[in-house]
Parts: structure tokens; C-alpha cells; sequence
């Protein structure tokens, strides 16, 4: 559990670790629709040229993103799996019932995993550059036209803020409940899933306990300390737009342009 690295913050100059939140938000989004617009090999390499010119601007080890893909590999097995036997098209190379493997599937495969990948480590990026409040400001920011909606935009940032804030003590404090089982000969990872499903009991117990002390506890300090939801909230942290801000919109908007001719000369 302490190799996670969801919630977590890595301090740091780089120049992504400088850029306002809001731009980073709104930059990692757009990465996410640009990494369905590789349809071709060459905008394939393109998409993971930028991801690893990104990962390595953070001056962060790449093993951290590869810990941040570890949580998500068995869901991306999976998918490619099914993309590899359930896709037909072009030269068959196995054939066994309803299923194939294709030329169709393998390329398939190929690019989903690309996307999720990729995806993956450009988001963990962003949250591995930015502070969890400044991410929950530039978020609160972002979503301030919902309020016309009657959307509780506040509130969400909230309980957003609060979230991302006890996630890293949720994963060390699991860390800490799995250890003293451990020294007390409990044996984690082994056996059938019922007994494997059986062995985490003495874990959820404790930590769904100590998780609702804990929300009690901040619950009331929040209200000593006069927390009002349906009041009006400043900011006392300030987000400011400059030249770095516009140059990553720009580098976005000149992605997008490259993969949409990538897109037409193919």
C-alpha cells in the first residue's frame, strides 16, 4: 500500500510543477480526447513522444508512474485481452471456436493500450505536480459556470479537497493495520480467494473504524471553527494566469492540429 502514489504529491521545481492548476486540469483533459485521435502509427509515436517528454520535464523518476499504472494493469489486461480474442479483420493467425487472434485485434489491442497507458501517466502527472488544494482550487475554478445549474460547485471542491487530502493517510494507515496483522503471523496473498477475501476482515475492521472516528473529528472541527456550507466562500490561496499558462494551451491547441493532419495524410 505505500507504493501507491494515488493523492500524493511530489515537491519539485520542474516547470510543470509552476503552472497553474487550471491550465494543468484543463491540459490533462484535452490529452485525454487527443489520445483517441491516434489512428496511425505515426500519431501513435507522436502520442508517446509527448507523454515521455512530459514525464521527464517533472524531473520525477519514471518509476513513479509506473507505480501509478500498477493499481489499473490487471484492468488493462483484461481489456486487451478481450480486444485480442473477440476482434476479427485482416490476416487470422489463431482460431479456436469464437475466438480469434487477428491482425485487426493485435493492432487494436495495441493502441487501446497505448491510450490507457499514456492516459495514465500524463494524469498522474498532473497530480503528482500539484499540491491537492491547489488541484481542488483549480477544479473549484473550472466548475464555477455549473453554479448557474444550482450545482453545489463549493461543496464538491470540499469534499474533493477533503478526499484527496486523507487518501495518502488511508493507504499509510492500511500499510501500518496489514503490518501488525503480519507480526502477529497473519498471512496476506496465499491460499483461495475465500481465505485471501477472509484474511482482509481484520483489516476493513480497524480502518473502516478509525476512517469514521477520524470524519467525526473533522466534522466537528469544522464546525467549531465555523464552516457554513450555505455561505458565500473567499479563497485565500490566489490562482494566477501568465505566460507559461498560455504557451501549454498552445502546445495543446499545436497537438491537436498535428494529430488531425496525421489524421487526413493516412
Amino acid at each position: 500500500m505505500n507504493k501507491l502514489i494515488l493523492g500524493r504529491y511530489f515537491p519539485g521545481d520542474s516547470l510543470i510543477h509552476q503552472v497553474d492548476p487550471r491550465a494543468k486540469l484543463i491540459a490533462g483533459i484535452a490529452f485525454i480526447f487527443i489520445s483517441f485521435m491516434a489512428k496511425n502509427g505515426q500519431g501513435l509515436i507522436l502520442l508517446w513522444l509527448f507523454t515521455f517528454l512530459v514525464m521527464s520535464v517533472t524531473k520525477i523518476g519514471f518509476r513513479a508512474f509506473f507505480r501509478g499504472v500498477r493499481p489499473l494493469i490487471w484492468l488493462i489486461l483484461f481489456t486487451l485481452f478481450l480486444q485480442i480474442l473477440f476482434t476479427a479483420g485482416g490476416t487470422i493467425y489463431f482460431t479456436w471456436g469464437p475466438f480469434k487472434i487477428s491482425e485487426f485485434g493485435l493492432i487494436n489491442a495495441l493502441f487501446i493500450f497505448s491510450r490507457f497507458v499514456t492516459i495514465i501517466f500524463v494524469t498522474t502527472a498532473v497530480t503528482l505536480t500539484t499540491k491537492p488544494m491547489e488541484l481542488t482550487d483549480g477544479l473549484n475554478f473550472l466548475m464555477r459556470p455549473l453554479r448557474f445549474l444550482h450545482v453545489p460547485v463549493d461543496e464538491l471542491s470540499v469534499m474533493l479537497s477533503i478526499a484527496l487530502r486523507f487518501i495518502p493517510n488511508l493507504l499509510d494507515e492500511t500499510q501500518r493495520i496489514m503490518d501488525a496483522q503480519k507480526a502477529r503471523g497473519a498471512v496476506f496473498g496465499e491460499g483461495s480467494l475465500f481465505h485471501q477475501m477472509k484474511a482482509l476482515v481484520p483489516i476493513f475492521l480497524p480502518l473502516f473504524s478509525g476512517s469514521l472516528n477520524r470524519g467525526e473529528e473533522l466534522a466537528n472541527v469544522m464546525d467549531v471553527r465555523g464552516y457554513r456550507s450555505e455561505l458565500p466562500r473567499s479563497s485565500f490561496r490566489q490562482l494566477n494566469w501568465g505566460v507559461k499558462e498560455t504557451i501549454c494551451m498552445l502546445i495543446m491547441v499545436l497537438l491537436i492540429a498535428a494529430f488531425a493532419i496525421l489524421d487526413l495524410v493516412s
